[in-house]
């Protein structure tokens, strides 16, 4: 959990403000099974007045079938890959 915070501060993903009038936030919590996260509750909010799109920074399956038969062709051995706060890594132009 402390490095999970530890990364959070050390990006810069959020600062205390004051909440704008007719704005709800958004609340968190801690989620545990094999490494602790923590999580926005985003199931709360409205589409339309919290946001307008959505969007998940994921390898298109398109894109990982060739690599997965390529991986087959060549004998390859197929390993898993984890990018610690990888939502922080992607750009969001807004």
């Amino acid at each position: 959990m402390q490095d999970e915070l530890v990364a959070l501060k050390m990006n810069k993903t959020w600062s205390l403000t004051s909440l704008p009038m007719g704005k709800s936030v958004i609340g968190s919590k801690w989620i545990y099974k094999y490494k602790a996260k923590l999580v926005a509750k985003g199931y709360n909010q409205t589409k339309g007045l919290d946001y307008f799109d959505t969007f998940a920074p994921v390898a298109k399956l398109t894109i990982v079938r060739p690599l997965l038969a390529l991986d087959s062709t060549k004998n390859w051995f197929l390993h898993q890959l984890n990018i610690n706060n990888a939502f922080l890594h992607g750009d969001l132009i807004e």
